[in-house]
């Protein structure tokens, strides 16, 4: 068998699935399992296995041996061996999701040269990147005859435009640093253009559409005739919406004034002013920020449940209660970007897409977008689809009244398979 292990390592969390390629059917293999391991740097991590073609049945446990991300990689591989009886001689390829690439604009073959280029960019994708590499080790130490693969979520931007990519300071020191907007989240992208084309039943390079990707790192795309023309967030995965425990964008200067040691305001004494390192101010904005620091949680659905989202009904808020705040906050955000992109597509929008686990599971804050755009002439939010969106609907659901032309639709988002795509239907890869 030619078997593609496709890995998604995220912060604290790795997802892992099993796809065998056909040699007739290259642009469609075939699932076998997923797994999911979470809490791994919160023992005990929880670990799933879900047999799709084989066995139909799943595993859950919990694993106290589990406490990093090549631990958690090296558990998946024995409970491979011994719960599928899969031989891993036949895992030909090894898809590696890796967040910031750089200037690489496609998939590149693990050597050491590329190695070394994906963990210089490792500060640049904090959250991610690490951990990304501590998978790739080991699955090279492991799984050595099977040929690593990295597949970089900043690809499907590599079109945008100059004028978008380029931020407004010196452009020598900007070329020099590679100082630019690269926008992430392209493998999730890459598979809501390919899942809405098929659904609308267009070509991927005629569709037009918003795509929100949200979930604990939140991002937007604007995609025009299947390209990438603007996305939020830029040099790293910092900016544009806020996040779990991002920041997103913020007053450059803001940074200076959090950390000051004023009590009220920063001052320029030089007696009482603080020196930032970047690593401090990466630290805050990345880890220390976000709906976790205005409400105590990084769970948004229990934000949610504690949050008036009746946003209509109070356009003007006041609001104190925390959980509201950053429920609006996080509304407040998107219709910003999606004002701009919807002008950025001169109004022809074939649909709004959410994707991501909030994005895809949040109904409250699908309504209450669905109800601002409503005035762009997006159709009109069905309550009944809307709030029965589950992952047994298919990859696609239309979540809005009747067959007007700007969509309102959900998109269960898949990078593995989008990586398992991409690496089975790459000829290269497989001579």
């Amino acid at each position: 068998m030619s078997l593609v292990l496709a890995v998604n390592a995220g912060s604290s969390s790795l997802k892992i699935s099993l796809f065998r390629r056909s040699a007739d059917n290259a642009a469609n293999p075939a699932l076998l399992l997923s797994s999911s391991t979470s809490s791994i740097f919160a023992p005990p991590a929880r670990f799933k296995l879900n047999f799709v073609a084989l066995q139909h049945r799943s595993l859950s446990e919990e694993v106290d041996s589990i406490y990093d991300h090549e631990s958690a990689f090296k558990h998946f591989l024995y409970r491979l061996k011994e719960e599928a009886s899969v031989d891993t001689i036949d895992i030909k390829h090894i898809a590696h999701r890796v967040v910031h690439g750089g200037d690489y604009i496609s998939p590149v073959m693990i050597f050491e040269e590329s190695y070394h280029h994906i963990k210089k960019l490792s500060d640049l994708a904090p959250l991610h990147n690490g951990s990304a590499l501590s998978v790739i080790s080991s699955a090279i130490k492991a799984l050595p005859h099977a040929k690593s693969i990295a597949f970089f979520d900043s690809a499907f931007h590599k079109d945008l435009p100059t004028h978008v990519a380029t931020y407004a300071i010196n452009q020598q020191v900007a070329h020099e640093k590679g100082l630019k907007k690269y926008g992430f989240h392209g493998l999730s992208y890459a598979f809501i253009l390919r899942a809405v084309a098929a659904h609308l039943n267009k070509a991927p390079d005629t569709l037009n559409i918003i795509a929100l990707h949200i979930g604990s790192g939140a991002s937007m795309c604007a995609i025009r005739n299947g390209q990438s023309i603007d996305t939020s967030m830029g040099l790293t995965p910092l900016s544009g919406l806020p996040g779990a425990t991002r920041a997103g964008d913020i007053d450059a200067s803001l940074i200076f004034h959090y950390t000051s040691r004023s009590p009220a305001h920063m001052s320029h004494d030089p007696s009482i002013s603080k020196e930032v390192k970047v690593t401090e101010a990466e630290d805050i904005l990345n880890f220390k920020s976000g709906w976790k620091a205005l409400t105590g949680t990084a769970d948004f659905k229990e934000i949610t449940e504690k949050a008036d989202t009746s946003v209509l009904s109070d356009p003007i808020s006041r609001t104190a209660d925390p959980n509201t705040l950053a429920f609006r906050i996080m509304l407040d955000r998107i219709l910003h970007f999606a004002g701009a992109y919807h002008l950025a597509l001169h109004g022809n929008v074939d649909a709004l897409v959410f994707a991501g686990g909030v994005g895809e599971r949040s109904a409250e804050l699908r309504r209450a977008v669905g109800e601002a755009v409503a005035c762009l002439g997006f159709a009109v939010i069905d309550e009944t689809k809307n709030s029965q969106v589950n992952d047994d609907e298919g990859i696609i659901v239309d979540i809005g009244k009747g067959d007007e032309r700007k969509r309102m639709l959900v998109c269960h988002t898949d990078e593995q398979l989008e990586m398992a795509i991409e690496c089975s239907l790459a000829n290269e890869f497989w001579v």
